[in-house]
């Protein structure tokens, strides 16, 4: 299933199968069958539309956020992290299976990619309201970076992509919710609400399961995020930091203020 889904390269395409995937374990776990967990080599980069280009960070253009153009770029660029949110999910849940996990560890996983593709897809119906769709400006080529970085590390994966990547979203989204809130766009608010509320449990499952290995393997969860964050994620985090929404993720202060870009929140 999570093969099928990352080796689908049509976003909408892609969410489609997420879900229907998500329904189907969810229902053989009511129905008391849980589907098996068996190996899948999943691709080293998810399959993915001709559009939009994907372009070094560096070369994205830079809008203004206050103009209706600079708010549309957010949308899109809301729409490709939620994309590549989706894969992330997937990757983690085929990626690792040598790692005898709890069936819990299934569970939270596909709800988040089925959450995920939730997102996606509102987050394309506002760009489509405006007359534009994923695919019409170009896109950042470093969000699967971490997913690379992390290939062969599944306490690495867990502490970069939802304890760190995931968490700044965290600290972002309210400051959009409010741009798009002051612009009269209810819609998009809508749906940043819906993202924004969802998304503390993404992290919160990042953290409970780095937690667990961390217990499996007898080692310090603080000092082990610190260690592998500093390997794997490339520069400072970065403040402010949405410290109501981090501790309710399960995320405390001395998890991430030590790994701080001071210069950033100066």
């Amino acid at each position: 299933m999570a093969v099928e889904v990352l080796t689908t390269a049509d976003g909408r395409a892609k969410t489609a199968l997420s879900r229907r995937h998500a329904e189907t374990w969810f229902a053989a776990r009511a129905a008391g069958r849980d589907l098996p967990v068996g190996h899948a080599a999943p691709p080293p980069r998810p399959a993915r539309p001709d559009l939009p280009r994907l372009l070094d960070p560096r070369d994205v253009p830079r809008r203004r956020p206050g103009t209706a153009p600079g708010r549309l770029a957010i949308l899109h660029a809301v729409a490709h992290i939620e994309l590549n949110a989706v894969d992330l999910h997937w990757d983690i849940i085929a990626r690792f299976t040598d790692v005898k996990m709890p069936i819990g560890f299934y569970d939270d996983w596909v709800k988040s990619a089925d959450e995920e593709s939730k997102h996606f897809n509102l987050v394309c119906d506002c760009l489509e309201e405006k007359g534009s769709h994923y695919g019409a400006l170009d896109a950042h080529a470093g969000m699967w970076r971490a997913a690379e970085d992390t290939a062969e590390d599944f306490m690495g994966r867990l502490a970069v992509v939802p304890m760190v990547l995931e968490a700044r979203g965290l600290d972002v989204t309210p400051g959009m919710i409010d741009l798009f809130q002051n612009a009269g766009e209810d819609r998009t608010v809508d749906a940043l609400k819906v993202i924004y509320a969802e998304e503390v449990g993404h992290v919160a499952y990042g953290s409970k399961w780095f937690h667990f290995l961390c217990g499996r393997h007898e080692m310090d969860p603080k000092d082990a995020f610190h260690d592998l964050v500093r390997r794997y994620f490339h520069g400072g985090l970065k403040p402010p930091f949405n410290e109501e929404k981090r501790a309710e993720a399960g995320l405390p202060p001395d998890f991430y203020w030590p790994l701080a870009d001071r210069k950033t929140g100066s």
